[in-house]
């Protein structure tokens, strides 16, 4: 009984954020122009310059970076609404509720990852027009890295918004915490050779797992795979699964107890 009410619950707090999603279109719209920027001015200019003359296709190799970045960032970014609700005195409602708090911000991540999934499936149709090879073996593992990863930037989300008491300073501190990361988790272009410090910097942050994982998955098996994976898929998900659990239970301790203290 007490799992079905658990289940029930996050199914309706995922529910609610994919709701608002799709009764936004301004947001809806924004959310989907992004990710083609990225791929289509600044990957397709690299693979205009340079084609595969470092021994891989800039294109797909920003296509993949794209895709990881905007699932991970979209969901982390997305948990900006539990600071809302904050604000709205709708989080006490719903932490008084005789359910786990766990439950709570899980289905708020799962509300999270559904909003993010349009965003992948239009990045996947863009990468089919744009001539990405993309088999529907490589869409199917797409599909289920990009989920994980979603999950994976949810949780890092809850653990920076525990820490932060409004909306404006989330705002703030947001791009912050991103912008650095596109560029030491290779984003854009490979990582393999660079100097000490930017190499402790770049395996601190969380988001060169998630790209390396997507990349590492859809490389798989591909002679360009040595020139742009930095890890195996089961290596980087061997660091995420910790990861994720330790930013969910110390996000969400300290996330709680600020609700309390307010």
């Amino acid at each position: 009984m007490m799992r079905t009410t658990a289940l029930n619950s996050v199914l309706a707090l995922a529910q609610r954020d994919l709701t608002k999603l799709l009764r936004d279109r301004a947001r809806l719209i924004t959310t989907l122009i992004f990710p083609f920027i990225f791929i289509g001015a600044l990957g397709g200019t690299l693979s205009a310059n340079f084609g595969r003359s470092p021994g891989f296709d800039f294109l797909t190799l920003t296509f993949t970076g794209v895709y990881a970045q905007t699932l991970f960032q979209s969901t982390a970014m997305g948990m900006i609404s539990l600071v809302i609700d904050r604000e709205n005195d709708f989080s006490q409602e719903l932490f008084i509720a005789p359910v786990s708090r766990y439950t709570i911000v899980a289905g708020r991540i799962l509300g999270e990852t559904l909003v993010a999934l349009p965003q992948a499936l239009a990045i996947l149709v863009f990468g089919l027009v744009i001539g990405i090879p993309l088999p529907p073996e490589k869409i199917l593992v797409l599909i289920v890295t990009g989920v994980i990863v979603a999950f994976f930037g949810g949780a890092f989300g809850v653990l920076v918004l525990a820490f932060l008491n409004n909306q404006r300073a989330a705002n703030q501190v947001f791009p912050f915490i991103f912008l650095p990361q596109f560029f030491l988790a290779g984003v854009f272009t490979p990582i393999q050779v660079m100097p000490w410090y930017l190499e402790v910097a770049s395996r601190i942050a969380p988001l060169r797992y998630a790209v390396d994982f997507v990349r590492g998955a859809y490389y798989l098996g591909s002679p360009d795979y040595d020139h742009v994976v930095l890890q195996g898929p089961a290596a980087n998900l061997a660091v995420i699964i910790p990861v994720f659990v330790v930013c969910l239970v110390v996000g969400t301790f300290f996330f709680v107890r600020s609700e309390r203290n307010r």
